[in-house]
């Protein structure tokens, strides 16, 4: 008896599925190795940005207190708060990359317009993600001068982690233009 399967794409639609924000780290990974069309670089991306500010906030949360100076304080309270709006977002924009995407491989076979239009969709996801490295990064340097001087290598991991986040998001807009 023949069975008709729905094809993998249809699966990774369903709004039933967990979101790629809430899959644990091993089974991100798993998803990831497969064989499918999402997760994959975008998605990674804003992951790997969002990791990055994860590590500002936590900079920022050993930092609060240190200071007797009520503007240092501040300062610090203040990137916090903003490392955090950052991070969310970025988790958010994993799972709308992957949407994003899937729009891509849907529009496949069909006219060019059709393509034009779900590749520029796509294209905005990874923008954002660039947009947010950008103000990211403008976050380290006041817990560089400011911050717990203990934790000076995990402000530069996180760097690093915008870097890298920044230039594979780059990567899918120029590829989606």
């Amino acid at each position: 008896m023949f069975v008709a399967m729905e094809p993998p794409d249809a699966a990774i639609l369903s709004p039933f599925m967990k979101k790629y924000k809430n899959y644990t780290l091993s089974e991100y990974l798993d998803a990831l190795s497969k064989k499918t069309p999402v997760p994959g670089g975008g998605s990674t991306a804003a992951l790997t940005a969002a990791m990055g500010a994860a590590l500002i906030s936590m900079v920022a949360n050993y930092s609060k207190g240190r200071s007797q100076c009520k503007r240092i304080e501040n300062k610090v309270v203040s990137v916090l708060k903003q490392s955090e709006q950052i991070r969310k977002r970025l988790l958010e924009l994993v799972d709308l990359d992957a949407q994003a995407y899937l729009g891509v491989v849907k529009a496949r076979g069909a006219s060019a317009q059709v393509r034009k239009k779900a590749l520029r969709e796509a294209a905005k996801v990874p923008r954002e993600v660039c947009k947010l490295c950008y103000q990211a990064i403008q976050l380290t340097p006041c817990l560089v001068e400011r911050g717990n001087p203990y934790l000076i290598s995990d402000v530069e991991v996180a760097a690093e982690m915008f870097l890298a986040a920044f230039n594979s998001a780059h990567i899918n807009v120029e590829v989606n233009a």
